[in-house]
């Protein structure tokens, strides 16, 4: 079964980067990086919680990286042995995808000649998600005595901190904490480390560190074990984190790393069995699929309804711990079909955040919900309107995503009814989803432009997903997205007037939305959204594209004087041609499947598929999903393991102009399942039908899909020839089936 991932001898710079966010574990709350016990701040080290912002002076508002209580360091004859800079005789790294959990192996070559071996394992518990524990194990080919440095270094990483300060020490009854307030807000956070040891103790409290000294003799080939617990709290969910985690501490150290990692191995056990996927003929496929589902349910949050999945997870601080359109559009259809409660609480934050994409459309001048481009914990937005810096002169260069890419408001809109289409969970919309879709619709009529000598509604100066070409008018994507937005808004009025007409009347007096509704109604049907040329079938990307240049991608690419410049922008290279950023025209059919014949999508894919530079990690799988659905397999195989594989090979751009985007890829990871579950194996949930069209690759002997819909749990097994459904007798509900 492929379930472990192991890399040999990568020690250096580039390697700890890659395995940094390779090997992250999580457990929704906080995301700990797949780095070494012994590395610092130099090698990225980052422990990043769910929620927590902070902003230092007029530097870029971005999540806290917590002080690191998982440092553990081995000095040997007074020369602390380290990964990267001593003599080492093997090393690896390992991810147990199956249990979650990051494992160590390193022998060193003392200059005595003695091997000293370090081993350990560490999990971020998913049953207590305060919690991570180590277990550390240290043996020596010679006998010999050791000291190990334990505790916690608050000395951490940060892109635009520090964003600790006022950091105190308190060491009582073998707990260790160091606690600080963040700049902004003065939130409190602490951090506590206690664990199972013999030998000695001293503490050693500094101004950001405060760690304890172990002297332990070591007999040839008798391995020493020392365990290891670690609590988290900030004030965002505990009104005292110091003695929060002082407590979680002494109980952790009571129950014990055994039955701490049982509890932790049975939680994921059951999240495996709820989403598996085997591929048979295919094991590469395979274990890239399960590593995108692992790094999604390890971001997931279980706990609140009031955060959500950052584009790069729990992996740093890149993109602000931004909650971009990545989230609605890429990664919630997985947690739709197999875990609608985290999926709840994905939409919910963004109910919870309504108040902040009010603020926005008031700041900009229109009425409604205008959404962020990057929402963090309040629904402000966190994109400025200087994101990149040119490489050629060094200044800042002005970008439109802030304030053009209107489609956010629609995608929200979007997600809350596909979600509601598959699960039929009401709640949603009576909980706030409602409000929400009547607010991003106010604010996307209070954005359209009447052409009187047209007659007709446009949308006029907007940028869309191809992030190359701003400013634009009519741009397909965000015209579709607005149109669908509209015919929700309406169909969920209809609903609620039927089925709960007092609290729809409530909520319609509450916004004092009478006006805009018929207005809404009245404007769908005058709408433009850019058609196919009768032609050759092919639909513009936004008025004026088809005069921009044609250009080879490849020639436009040689074109290029720095490796990191920018292509977008006001004088980017594909700005004034036909070259794009990533898919557009395309995703918007994957998203309105119905609409578009078989022609139409292969017409129109085989045209922007050579256009499309792939400059985003969201653009991939939308290739893969439309090439599948018009029979392209060996392409959309192809995509579908760009996609996949983009942070198991560490493929993702790692800098935009200056910027450093490094990190995990979540949304990638939630349309790798969609390209191997939509797309492959062709199955989709829509109304109350199951539809399977497998377009299997030929080497994928058979694939077995675990799914959820509306609350009935099903096995579904595809190979060339057959297509079984299994279903969970417990969760048995009537459900018509499509081939």
């Amino acid at each position: 079964m492929n379930w472990r991932l192991t890399e040999t001898n990568q020690v250096d710079k580039q390697a700890i980067e890659r395995l940094g966010s390779k090997f992250l574990i999580g457990n929704g709350y906080l995301g700990y990086r797949g780095t070494l016990d012994e590395y610092t701040r130099d090698q990225k080290v980052a422990c990043i919680v769910s929620g927590l912002y902070d902003k230092v002076g007029d530097q870029w508002r971005e999540p806290v990286n917590l002080p690191n209580g998982s440092y553990v360091q081995i000095v040997y004859q007074g020369v602390p042995l380290h990964a990267h800079f001593s003599p080492i005789e093997s090393h690896s790294q390992t991810l147990d995808m199956q249990r979650g959990i990051h494992e160590r192996s390193t022998r060193f070559i003392a200059p005595d000649g003695n091997r000293i071996t370090v081993q350990s394992s560490r999990f971020a518990s998913l049953d207590v998600i305060h919690l991570m524990a180590v277990e550390f194990i240290v043996e020596a080919s010679a006998d010999c005595t050791i000291t190990i440095m334990s505790g916690i270094d608050g000395d951490v990483w940060d892109l635009n901190g520090p964003h600790l300060s006022n950091f105190a020490t308190d060491a009582r009854d073998s707990i260790l904490s160091l606690t600080a307030l963040t700049h902004e807000q003065h939130i409190p956070v602490a951090v506590s480390e206690t664990l199972t040891r013999e030998g000695s103790t001293a503490v050693q409290p500094e101004d950001r560190r405060i760690l304890r000294a172990l002297e332990v003799p070591l007999k040839a080939g008798q391995p020493f074990t020392l365990h290891k617990f670690i609590a988290h709290y900030a004030g965002i969910d505990s009104d005292n984190p110091l003695a929060d985690s002082r407590s979680l501490c002494a109980q952790s150290a009571q129950t014990g790393f055994d039955a701490l990692l049982e509890n932790h191995a049975a939680l994921w056990a059951d999240r495996w069995d709820a989403c598996d996927i085997e591929i048979g003929g295919d094991a590469a496929a395979e274990t890239a699929l399960r590593f995108s589902m692992y790094h999604l349910l390890a971001i997931a949050p279980t706990h609140t309804d009031r955060a959500s999945i950052p584009a790069r997870g729990l992996s740093g601080q890149v993109y602000k711990g931004g909650i971009f359109w990545d989230t609605e559009i890429f990664m919630l259809p997985f947690f739709s079909h197999l875990f609608p409660s985290i999926a709840r609480n994905l939409l919910m934050y963004r109910y919870h955040t309504l108040d902040g994409a009010r603020r926005k459309a008031q700041e900009y001048g229109y009425r409604g919900a205008f959404y962020a481009w990057e929402s963090q914990d309040t629904g402000d937005d966190a994109c400025t309107l200087f994101n990149i810096t040119d490489v050629f002169t060094n200044r800042p260069m002005r970008t439109y995503f802030r304030d053009k890419q209107v489609h956010i408001s629609a995608d929200v809109v979007y997600a809350i009814w596909d979600y509601y289409t598959i699960t039929q969970d009401e709640s949603i919309l009576l909980d706030g989803g409602a409000e929400v879709i009547y607010e991003c619709a106010r604010f996307l009529l209070s954005y359209l432009y009447y052409s009187r000598e047209k007659e007709r509604y446009e949308v006029l100066d907007v940028t869309g997903p191809d992030e190359y070409h701003e400013r634009v008018n009519n741009d397909t994507y965000t015209n579709a997205m607005i149109a669908h937005a509209f015919e929700v808004c309406l169909k969920v009025h209809a609903y609620l007037q039927q089925n709960h007409p007092e609290q729809s009347q409530a909520l319609i007096n509450d916004l004092d939305f009478a006006h805009d509704l018929q207005a809404i109604e009245d404007t769908a049907a005058k709408l433009y959204v850019p058609q196919p040329d009768p032609e050759s079938g092919i639909i513009p990307q936004f008025d004026g594209y088809h005069s921009l240049e044609e250009v080879a991608l490849g020639d436009l690419l040689l074109r290029k004087l720095h490796p990191y410049e920018y292509l977008g922008g006001g004088s980017g290279l594909a700005t004034t041609t036909q070259i794009i950023k990533q898919a557009d025209v395309v995703l918007m059919m994957h998203l309105f499947p119905e609409k578009f014949s078989q022609s139409l999508k292969g017409c129109n894919w085989q045209f922007y598929e050579p256009r499309t530079e792939h400059g985003s990690s969201l653009s991939a799988c939308a290739y893969a999903l439309v090439a599948a659905q018009i029979g392209k397999i060996d392409w959309a195989y192809k995509y579908f393991m760009k996609t996949a594989q983009i942070d198991l090979l560490g493929e993702g751009k790692q800098y935009v102009g200056t910027l450093y985007i490094g990190g995990t890829h979540p949304a990638a990871n939630g349309g790798a399942w969609m390209a191997a579950v939509m797309g492959l194996c062709g199955i989709r949930l829509a109304d109350d039908r199951i539809s399977i069209k497998p377009q299997l690759p030929d080497h994928w002997t058979d694939v077995t899909v675990r799914m959820t819909f509306r609350g009935q749990k099903m096995t579904i097994k595809l190979n060339k020839d057959d297509i079984v459904v299994e279903t969970d007798e417990s969760s048995l509900k009537e459900t018509a089936l499509a081939r």
